[in-house]
């Protein structure tokens, strides 16, 4: 591999020059050139093996990298398609640099068994602000990170004794079903509702020392009906699901927080199963609390999905087709 730099461009050179894998890097018609193109903003123009990379200097270095990266796994025997693509971007974190906002070693997300870093600007933006903000809302589509990176900041602040507990909160609303088609008693009922918060934990900390946080109470995981009365200091309190509150609990929710205390609300207000003509507590508060000082929003998109590329298009095809759907006949 040769890297040169000059004024007008960034040149790549990748070896070997083998005009198959050339062609697999490349895809059809380019097609895998212009999809990092239109990612990173830059222009890329190529001959043979030689690849010149035209845009912001940290960009384009960056995407030299990934087009080594993308190439070495062409000689290893991958077939590239832009699903591939897609992960690689995800992964490297180049889009980041596009916003101006390069990840940094402080925005890493330190926890006991792993170093979890946040990818692309919205990521990197959103644990910037829980980190600064009592109360955040992350609001957007399924494997954007909202829930998982909010667990990672409830960790790391625990173990560096920011805070003396974590609550982890989710509406006891799935999908139209009923808690009493479950079997067992009411803690048995729940648990396959917070199920998603026990794995992240599970992930960073390990599943003896979460079981002897659940029993000394530094770790509380409960449904949203049992914050009633209550006023918590010192804690890290996430509320996952909050499409399925409705405004009376949201407003319950938010108003049980004390003094130290940070909390993180997290939901998709595209996937409410609440009873027709229940309003969203969620969707109402963005509208309530939209301007006030010291709350912070962090609105996520089908871009930001690092799950299968496959729910990114998922995704994408919802929102157009409810876009069209709510067009004036």
């Amino acid at each position: 591999m040769n890297l040169n730099t000059t004024p007008e461009a960034y040149q790549v050179t990748l070896e070997p020059n083998d005009s198959a894998q050339l062609a697999n890097l490349c895809g059809p018609f380019d097609a895998h050139l212009r999809q990092i193109e239109k990612r990173l903003g830059i222009t890329i123009n190529n001959r043979g093996n030689d690849f010149h990379l035209i845009g912001d200097d940290a960009v384009v270095t960056a995407a030299g990298e990934l087009l080594n990266h993308l190439y070495r796994e062409v000689t290893s025997g991958t077939h590239l398609t832009s699903d591939v693509v897609h992960l690689f971007l995800q992964e490297s974190g180049v889009e980041s640099l596009v916003q101006k906002q390069p990840l940094a070693s402080d925005q890493l997300i330190i926890t006991r068994r792993k170093s979890i870093k946040p990818r692309g600007g919205n990521q990197i933006g959103y644990v910037e602000a829980i980190r600064s903000h009592d109360i955040n809302f992350g609001v957007g589509p399924a494997g954007t990170g909202k829930t998982y990176l909010a667990v990672a900041c409830a960790v790391e602040a625990l173990e560096q004794e920011r805070i003396r507990r974590i609550l982890l909160v989710r509406p006891a609303v799935e999908a139209g079903e009923k808690l009493g088609f479950l079997p067992g008693d009411l803690s048995q009922k729940i648990d396959p509702y917070l199920r998603p918060l026990y794995d992240a934990l599970y992930e960073m900390i390990g599943f003896e020392r979460v079981e002897k946080l659940i029993e000394k109470n530094v770790i509380e995981v409960a449904p949203l009906a049992y914050m009633r009365g209550r006023t918590l200091n010192d804690s890290f309190i996430i509320l996952d699901e909050s499409q399925n509150t409705t405004t009376e609990q949201m407003k319950m929710f938010l108003t049980r927080v004390g003094f130290g205390s940070t909390v993180v609300v997290t939901g998709d207000i595209t996937q409410v199963d609440l009873p027709h003509r229940t309003k969203s507590g969620l969707r109402h508060v963005l509208e309530v609390l939209k301007d006030v000082n010291g709350i912070s929003f962090t609105h996520f998109s089908s871009r930001d999905v690092v799950r299968h590329p496959l729910v990114q298009r998922i995704v994408e095809a919802y929102d157009h087709f409810e876009a069209k759907q709510d067009e004036p006949k």
